[in-house]
């Protein structure tokens, strides 16, 4: 059996996955079905806000601007004699929208960025690039077999362990 963890270790779990991990996979709606793409991403002060750096020639980002839905799925990479099954993986729903350049918080976002992603520094110049705020609702953090935890918004460092609704068993 699964080992108990506390919401101060699974807060730092999730602290240690986006350290270790940069790139994200941003799901994004395309006429009703899910569209997939990587994307860099940095974190505002804990798992509530991201901050992408997109075009807006790309597909995901035509998406956005249609339905701002959208998912942003961060894996811990396999690899040789790791188990699949136990990768720390999270999954964060909520909606995306502009960054605007005159928000408070525009030079800072832009700065965590550039230091994380300073091969981005270029792309700052170019018009059709833009920071997107992701603004998230629920999280989804998986660090194993029977190690799920789930939380939202509303209290973004308290981490509940997964329970799942069994449907109640039919007396015939």
């Amino acid at each position: 059996m699964a080992q108990a963890l506390t919401s101060r270790e699974v807060q730092q779990a999730w602290s240690a996955l986006i350290e270790d991990t940069r790139t994200a996979v941003l799901l994004t709606m395309q006429n009703g079905r899910p569209y997939g793409s990587h994307a860099p991403y940095v974190f505002g002060s804990d798992w509530t806000n991201a901050y992408l750096h997109l075009s807006r020639l790309a597909f995901h980002t035509q998406h956005l601007l249609a339905d701002p839905h959208m998912s942003l799925f961060i894996a811990e990479p396999d690899g040789p004699g790791k188990n699949p099954l136990a990768l720390r993986r999270i999954n964060l729903m909520g909606q995306a929208a502009p960054l605007s350049s005159d928000a408070p918080s525009y030079g800072e976002i832009k700065e965590r960025y550039l230091s994380r992603f300073p091969e981005a520094e270029m792309m700052f110049g170019f018009g059709d690039f833009a920071l997107w705020e992701l603004q998230l609702e629920d999280a989804h953090f998986v660090l194993g077999f029977g190690q799920a935890f789930v939380s939202t918004a509303a209290v973004p460092t308290r981490w509940v362990h997964q329970k799942v609704d069994r449907p109640a068993a039919r007396k015939d």
